[in-house]
């Protein structure tokens, strides 16, 4: 199996009430509840909105991240698939596509040491 990235993306002004995200949170814990008992999930993680973006080739240091647009990288997860194609399926259970977010869907490179 592949490993697999799922990178979460949103709307930067996304408000939900207290109860809106109790149910979000919900429907979050029995997606990767699934994704687990199929030996699917490996990992994720929510992001912080503030950060740091060093770039350059003089490394310089400038807030961010900022995305194009009007979009903020959320989170992600890893998960195993056998190709792109069940990773896309897997992406299918994604809760929040009614917040008007999205998935991108990346295989990892194994890096050989």
């Amino acid at each position: 199996m592949k490993d697999f990235m799922f990178l979460f993306r949103g709307p930067e002004d996304l408000q939900l009430t207290p109860e809106q995200s109790q149910v979000q949170m919900q429907k979050w814990l029995s997606w990767i509840a699934e994704l687990t008992a199929k030996g699917r999930y490996t990992g994720g993680a929510p992001m912080m909105k503030e950060g740091k973006i060093v770039k350059g080739t003089k490394p310089m240091v400038t807030d961010g991240p900022f995305a194009e647009g009007k979009e903020l990288m959320g989170g992600y997860l890893i998960i195993k698939a056998e190709s792109l194609e069940e990773a896309t399926g897997l992406a299918f259970g994604y809760p929040d596509y009614d917040l008007q977010c999205s998935v991108e869907i990346r295989e990892l490179v194994e890096i050989p040491m």
